[in-house]
């Protein structure tokens, strides 16, 4: 059932996110400002769901992207956002906490 569950929010079993952030992936938090001010991972960048397709100059489209959010329902369709604008490597990781382990 997990691993359904990864798969429906866009991770598979066989991405190794802590391989990808130590090689330089961005990690895109799409929570709010207050969400994430209130905890997030070190290294990422904060670009609210909401204002995504207006920043994504910030992104560099050839590096891998990690999106994160609170639950994952966020950062699912920021990675469909991403990929629909040309990104090609890009990684739902679901909740911001399941990165933790990749501090």
């Amino acid at each position: 059932m997990f691993e359904a569950i990864k798969k429906l929010f866009g991770t598979s079993p066989k991405t190794d996110l802590g391989k990808l952030i130590a090689e330089g992936a961005q990690i895109i938090d799409v929570r709010t400002p207050a969400e994430y001010a209130s905890g997030h991972i070190k290294g990422s960048v904060n670009i609210p769901l909401s204002t995504l397709e207006s920043r994504l100059g910030k992104l560099k489209k050839d590096r891998p992207v990690i999106t994160c959010c609170a639950s994952g329902i966020r950062s699912r369709s920021a990675a469909a956002i991403l990929r629909s604008k040309g990104f090609g490597k890009v990684y739902n990781a679901g909740s911001w906490l399941n990165l933790r382990k990749h501090e």
